[in-house]
């Protein structure tokens, strides 16, 4: 199913991000909203690419963060944040401790829940600041952006392409409450794609598959309060009702740092493309 919308690594950032490749083409005008930590570690190559083929990239990222600083093949673009970073430190001290604790599996749900809920309260803190500068919008909109580069695990930079009226592309490797599926109105049959956190595979027995039925019903009661923060933002930034779904749904494209190598297999629209490894590092030949 997905050796159709299978494209050569080279020629993804060009391709997938409509501004062309090549030394004929003229280089284009990126605006990259990553989602910070690990996920901005494997975007950074893909913007170092960009710039190598003659792309003007710049990145918007909040003054407190772990990995985003500024490099010589982008133009590192900041804006103050109403948290400390103390706060965001705390945070992902304990969301990576989680990792490695064993708990019955409704346990685990419902901390893991709690911990979505606080870390998305930052990350909404953080994309109301930025929608609230007034000067840093007005700059972004006279740049004249080509195309965004964001993750959608941080809504904001989709919201913020809504806004500007520029196009979208997701970057990601996955995304809760089932945002890919809704935002491109993909199929999502829970009778065999397996749920994050149920620890089933794709061969389910009865129960399995009705505990993989159940289990979305509840979590969509969770995201719809967890993530609510990020629609009342977009609802005050365009003065109507905005639901999220209706945000992500405005992606041209959908990049997936996975493969059914690694992932289950799952149905997937047009616009979604799977590029897993494009981060690794090239392998090296085994010795004899």
């Amino acid at each position: 199913m997905a050796t159709g919308l299978q494209v050569p690594r080279w020629l993804l950032p060009g391709l997938l991000l409509f501004l062309g490749f090549g030394p004929w083409a003229q280089g284009g005008k990126v605006l990259v909203v990553p989602m910070d930590g690990s996920h901005w570690l494997s975007m950074r190559k893909v913007v170092q690419e960009l710039s190598a083929r003659g792309h003007q990239a710049v990145v918007l990222a909040p003054e407190v963060n772990m990995h985003i600083k500024g490099d010589d093949f982008f133009t590192l673009k900041t804006y103050a944040t109403p948290f400390t970073q103390e706060e965001q430190d705390h945070l992902i001290t304990v969301q990576s401790q989680f990792i490695f604790e064993r708990e019955h599996f409704l346990k685990r749900v419902f901390k893991s829940m709690t911990m979505m809920k606080n870390a998305v309260r930052l990350f909404q803190r953080s994309c109301a600041a930025l929608l609230q500068s007034k000067d840093l919008l007005r700059s972004l909109n006279a740049s004249s952006f080509d195309v965004v580069l964001t993750d959608p695990v941080f809504p904001c930079g989709a919201l913020l392409a809504k806004y500007l009226s520029v196009p979208v592309v997701h970057f990601l490797r996955a995304i809760p409450c089932d945002f890919d599926f809704e935002g491109t109105q993909c199929p999502n049959p829970s009778s065999y794609i397996p749920r994050m956190l149920t620890m089933n595979s794709d061969h389910m027995t009865f129960l399995q598959r009705v505990k993989n039925m159940l289990y979305p019903l509840a979590l969509k009661c969770i995201c719809h309060i967890t993530f609510t923060p990020f629609a009342s933002l977009a609802s005050e930034l365009f003065q109507r009702e905005v639901s999220l779904v209706e945000i992500f749904s405005h992606a041209s494209v959908w990049l997936f740092r996975g493969d059914f190598v690694l992932d289950y297999p799952r149905p997937i629209m047009p616009n979604m493309v799977f590029i897993g490894g494009i981060n690794c590092a090239h392998r090296k030949p085994l010795s004899q």
